[in-house]
C-alpha cells in the first residue's frame, strides 16, 4: 500500500511539459514525438527525470572496495523496500536510495537551470511528494519507518528533496492513463502486481495542482501525440 506524505507551497510553474503514468503507457515514445515536433520552431529538449538507478549502479560499482556483484547487490536491497516497507533499511541500503534521490534532484536542477534560459523541457516522468516510493517517483526511505539515527537523518533529508522538487509545479503534465494487463503486455518483464499498483496511484496524484491533461495511453500514437500538442500550444501561449 503506498504511503500519504505532506508536501510544500508551489513556486509558479515552469517551463517544462512533464509526462507520466504506467510503465507501458508510452511515456518515452511520446517525450521523444513531442520534442521532434516541437524542435523546429521553439528551443525545445527531453530529460529523463527517473533515478536512473543503472548510472549510480556503475558508480557504485566503480568504489573501492565494491565490486559490481555487490554493486548490483546493493541496488537489489534497495529495490526490495518495495517489497518489505516495513522493515528498516541498513544503513547503506539507506544510502543507496538517498543517492538515488540526489541524482534525480542533479537532473531537477539542471531542469531548472535550462527552463530559465527559455528553453521547453519535456520530462519522462516527474517527481512528486504527495505518495512515498520510487514506483509513483516519490520518496523511497519514506516508505519505511524506524531504522538508525543515520537511516532516519538520510529519511528526513529524502523527503526534503522530492518536497523542494515537487514545489515547482510543471506548465503542463500530460498523464497516460493504461490498464495493467496492457501495460504488462508491452512490458513482460515488469511485475504484474507492480503495474498494478502503478495504475492504482498514478491518476490520483495531483502534482501540487499542477494543470493535468490525462489520455488514454491505448489510443494510437498519432491521436495521443496531436492532443499532446494542442493542449501544450495553450498552455504556452
Amino acid at each position: 500500500m503506498s504511503q500519504q506524505i505532506s508536501s510544500i507551497a508551489n513556486h509558479p510553474p515552469v517551463r517544462v511539459i512533464a509526462i507520466t503514468g504506467c510503465d507501458g503507457s508510452g511515456k518515452s515514445t511520446l517525450a521523444t514525438s513531442l520534442v521532434n515536433h516541437l524542435a523546429p520552431e521553439i528551443q525545445a529538449e527531453m530529460i529523463y527525470l527517473g533515478q536512473s538507478s543503472g548510472r549510480i549502479g556503475e558508480w557504485i560499482s566503480s568504489l573501492p572496495l565494491i565490486g559490481a556483484p555487490f554493486g548490483r547487490y546493493l541496488l537489489k536491497k534497495a529495490d526490495n523496500v518495495n517489497e518489505r516497507p516495513s522493515t528498516p533499511p541498513g544503513a547503506v541500503t539507506a544510502l543507496v536510495i538517498y543517492l538515488l534521490s540526489c541524482w534525480r534532484a542533479y537532473k531537477f536542477r539542471k531542469m531548472l537551470a535550462r527552463s530559465r534560459q527559455g528553453r521547453l523541457l519535456v520530462t519522462d516522468r516527474y517527481p512528486q511528494a504527495e505518495v512515498a516510493g520510487f514506483r509513483f517517483d516519490g520518496p523511497q526511505l519514506a516508505k519505511t519507518r524506524g531504522g538508525s539515527w543515520w537511516v532516519q537523518a538520510l529519511r528526513r533529508r529524502e523527503q526534503t528533496l522530492y518536497q523542494w522538487m515537487a514545489s515547482y509545479p510543471p506548465l503542463l503534465l500530460i498523464r497516460l492513463d493504461i490498464d495493467a494487463q496492457t501495460a504488462h503486455a508491452r512490458k513482460p518483464d515488469h511485475k504484474l502486481s507492480a503495474l498494478q499498483e502503478k495504475v492504482a496511484v498514478i491518476p490520483t496524484l495531483t502534482f501540487n495542482g499542477a494543470r493535468i491533461l490525462d489520455l488514454d495511453g491505448r489510443e494510437p500514437a498519432d491521436k495521443i501525440l496531436q492532443e499532446s500538442l494542442h493542449a501544450i500550444e495553450q498552455a504556452i501561449s
